[in-house]
């Protein structure tokens, strides 16, 4: 294995969606290869059956047993599932979520024993992958309670144009505003600002905040969650050395494209800031886990059944993906070097000239 070149773990997500697709059509450049080596989590008969039936050129597989064998010139692929699994494309089954999480829960077992330096996901179904093992709903929350704890993590949308994250993930809408609090925005705000530093090597980030309401409450006139909890997490944001400004009514702010004066901006909950990024960036922006230890991406779509096995579907957000976790871990390591103390601690000597008495 070469030295510097990262090792990727990727699930195949739902096996009946674009997941082996989008992979597939992902590392058949084999230029990929000289930036890290891949390991598919999965299951090399399914991948077969993907490459021949979408007619995929340009990829051999090497199959291993465990990510110690891994080839760096090579598309690794571990046997997650039982060679019997039954595909159903375009179908959501229960087998196909049975299959998704074997091969995210061997994935994570690799990357929390560092046999693995970050994982990149393939979409699974949120219906189907429930089970007793797991109750979540979606990766950003089964990773925060392997590696972190609660609220510990972010959700991070990225793309080339804009990174939002949101203070409030996968719940109703109905339960936003009796979720959101002071404390909840500060901790989310604290987790972005040094994720911005760490991940993408921003020196002093600027971080814009969205309103709760329309037209930011105007004032508490449509709603006072901004003056009594946004402005007050603000300040105290202000006050730890976080450069944040807002809270901004979010149609204006998109509208006018003041987000482009901004390293990252804050949403409240999720469509808030997942419907202006998709529309700028659907073909290639990257779902990202901020706040934890270890690296996860992924695509930003999802199983996309009605595409499943007709080779439409579109590579470039995986591929994004593949890049930003590269990207994100050597970040981390330059800015591990930059942060360490370069002079070791040493106890100070005993000086005995202090005990004599004249």
């Amino acid at each position: 294995m070469e030295p510097d070149k990262i090792i990727i773990g990727i699930t195949h997500g739902d096996i009946n969606g674009i997941g082996y697709e989008v992979i597939l059509k992902a590392l058949a450049d084999n230029r990929t290869l000289d930036m890290f080596t891949p390991i598919i989590y999965g299951s090399s008969k399914l991948a077969g059956f993907y490459k021949k039936n979408l007619d995929i050129q340009g990829i051999n597989f090497n199959i291993i047993h465990h990510a110690g064998e891994a080839s760096s010139k090579r598309i690794n692929i571990i046997n997650c599932v039982d060679d019997e699994v039954k595909i159903d494309v375009g179908q959501s089954t229960s087998e196909a979520g049975t299959a998704a999480f074997a091969a995210l829960e061997k994935a994570t077992e690799d990357l929390k024993n560092k046999k693995i330096d970050a994982l990149v996901t393939a979409p699974i179904n949120k219906n189907n992958i429930q089970s007793e093992s797991f109750h979540f709903p979606g990766h950003t929350e089964y990773l925060e309670e392997k590696f972190g704890e609660k609220s510990s993590s972010l959700m991070m949308l990225v793309s080339d144009a804009i990174r939002i994250a949101v203070v409030t993930g996968h719940i109703p809408v109905s339960q936003v505003s009796g979720t959101i609090t002071e404390e909840l925005i500060l901790k989310k705000l604290t987790v972005f600002n040094h994720s911005l530093k760490k991940d993408f090597s921003i020196v002093r980030p600027r971080i814009a905040v969205l309103g709760l309401n329309p037209h930011a409450g105007d004032n508490g006139v449509i709603g006072d969650e901004e003056q009594k909890i946004i402005v007050p997490a603000l300040k105290k944001a202000e006050q730890q050395g976080i450069m944040c400004f807002g809270p901004y009514a979010a149609d204006g702010f998109f509208g006018s494209g003041n987000f482009k004066n901004f390293d990252g901006v804050l949403a409240m909950y999720h469509d808030q800031g997942l419907i202006p990024f998709k529309t700028m960036a659907m073909d290639n922006g990257v779902n990202f886990t901020a706040g934890l230890a270890v690296i996860r991406t992924s695509p930003d779509h999802g199983t996309a059944y009605d595409l499943a096995g007709q080779n439409k579907a579109s590579e470039l957000s995986f591929l994004q993906a593949l890049y930003l976790a590269t990207d994100v871990f050597r970040n981390r390591s330059i800015y591990k070097e930059m942060h360490v103390n370069p002079l070791p601690v040493s106890e100070p000597k005993h000086d005995s000239r202090k005990n004599n008495i004249e």
